[in-house]
């Protein structure tokens, strides 16, 4: 009698071995699944991210090194302006400054950096934003960004409704001097992807709204005055700014 009860202590603690490790063994393939989820949505994270970034686009002549906005000047203070073409606050701030901050660049004490980010392509019907940041990029590759731009601020559409249409660009790209050529870039849309790449860079830096300023990378008012103001700050610390 003992002997079979034995028998049976002993056939149970094997079933229960043999349950123990089924259960550790299904613990750990539960565990490994877990782990290999995460890895599998971590790539799938870093693909969506990674497909988000526009790595393939062409910058216009006069670009900066991180082809992010176009140069005007060669000073030794860098003052990066921000603007949306659909912006009216942008309006406002270009009728302004925008000669006061040119004299800046023409009296060699700053370097002009403008990124035309397209912010408020909702505010319009037909994509106004984008389609007039791609356009004045094509005005850069051809040495008209300046006037281009003070073309589009003279005839700043309303927001909520259609802003220019292609055509319309092209007619006043003809008013800032540009040509065929022009027109060409514009129709071909041959630098959206390049504005898709001024837009997710300015975000990257936390540009958050139009018109934003940074003298020597600091947030400065946007006005004549405050940006004279911190150019002159900045000239002062650089001994070899223009001193005229």
């Amino acid at each position: 009698m003992s002997s079979r009860k034995d028998q049976n202590a002993a056939a149970r603690m094997v079933r229960d071995q043999i349950a123990k490790e089924q259960r550790r063994k299904r613990t750990m393939w539960i565990s490994i699944a877990a782990v290999a989820a995460l890895v599998i949505a971590g790539l799938i994270g870093w693909g969506i991210y990674a497909g988000s970034k526009t790595t393939d686009f062409t910058a216009p002549k006069g670009a900066n090194a991180a082809g992010n906005g176009i140069t005007t000047g060669n000073g030794p203070v860098v003052v990066d302006e921000y603007v949306d073409f659909l912006c009216p606050h942008c309006k406002t701030f270009h009728d302004e400054a925008a000669a006061s901050i040119a004299q800046l660049a023409a009296d060699g004490k700053i370097t002009l950096v403008t990124h035309p980010v397209a912010y408020l392509d909702g505010a319009s019907t037909n994509r106004y934003s984008t389609r007039a940041s791609a356009a004045s990029g094509c005005a850069a590759e051809f040495g008209k960004f300046t006037e281009f731009s003070n073309v589009l601020f003279d005839n700043q559409p309303a927001e909520g409704g259609a802003g220019p249409t292609d055509d319309d660009l092209i007619v006043l790209g003809r008013q800032a001097g540009l040509g065929e050529d022009f027109a060409q870039c514009v129709r071909e849309k041959r630098f959206l992807t390049w504005t898709n790449h001024v837009s997710e860079e300015a975000g990257r830096a936390g540009v958050t709204g139009t018109p934003t300023v940074l003298v020597n990378g600091k947030p400065t008012q946007a006005s004549a005055a405050q940006i004279a103001a911190a150019v002159a700050a900045a000239n002062g610390a650089n001994p070899s700014a223009s001193t005229s």
